[in-house]
């Protein structure tokens, strides 16, 4: 049994729908992610400071181990 095929004015699917995805996988294209501010890498997404995840872990360990340290005795 063979199908005749749509017609132009047939459509499954309304115009506006398509349109609206269209639209929806054009902006998923154009987003860019950020450069990290030390290596040059995509940044991560949950960094608020412009680093890649691991540069970000670099800071927090350095953060951590200087909390850690002993101060000098004179």
């Amino acid at each position: 049994m063979k199908r005749k095929p749509l017609a132009a004015q047939e459509s499954v699917v309304p115009e506006e729908i398509l349109e609206l995805a269209r639209k929806a996988c054009e902006t998923d294209q154009l987003k860019v992610p950020a450069k990290c501010v030390v290596c040059g890498s995509p940044c991560a997404p949950s960094s608020t400071e412009g680093l890649c995840w691991v540069c970000r872990r670099l800071k927090i360990s350095a953060w951590r181990e200087d909390g850690q340290q002993m101060p000098a005795q004179e």
